[in-house]
């Protein structure tokens, strides 16, 4: 896919970006719920939630990277979290993943000095599992990813 150009998201591409996640959604068999108007809240007020790339050929998409800043106390330095990673099914397998992922981290890096990625993946995806094996990413000994969110969340964010 040489004709395919990566750059940043801007307001003017949340309908490209909005059905690259909606493909990658509906390939993993998850619900959607970041529509264009969530996204354009979260990734374009005064505090970003995110930073976005596209792959481009022409004005079609054919891969997004979603990705945001975290900190590591134990690193003792910023870095970037992949939240979403999306490559078409007509790219696969022509080194767009990694070009996406390599375009976050530079961005990450001039945008906060982002130095290491941190990601979570389905253990149902076993191709996704071997892609990112193969870029030297591998699981944290020790550690396990834990979430809370919905009526739980609220309750805590009530007692500040």
């Amino acid at each position: 896919m040489d004709d395919v150009t990566i750059r940043p998201v801007d307001a003017a591409d949340l309908p490209l970006l909005d059905g690259a996640l909606r493909a990658l959604s509906g390939d993993l068999g998850d619900t959607h719920r970041a529509h264009v108007d969530a996204l354009r809240k979260a990734g374009f007020g005064p505090c970003p939630a995110f930073h976005a790339m596209l792959a481009l050929s022409g004005d079609m998409a054919r891969g997004a990277v979603m990705f945001s800043p975290v900190f590591s106390t134990v690193r003792g330095m910023p870095g970037l979290y992949v939240s979403d990673l999306w490559v078409s099914d007509a790219a696969r397998g022509t080194g767009l993943g990694r070009r996406l992922l390599a375009a976050a981290s530079t961005r990450a890096g001039s945008l906060w000095g982002a130095g290491y990625m941190r990601l979570d993946v389905y253990d149902s995806s076993p191709d996704a599992l071997g892609f990112y094996s193969k870029l030297g990413l591998a699981p944290l000994e020790g550690q396990r990813t834990l979430a809370l969110s919905g009526a739980r969340f609220d309750q805590l964010k009530g007692e500040a």
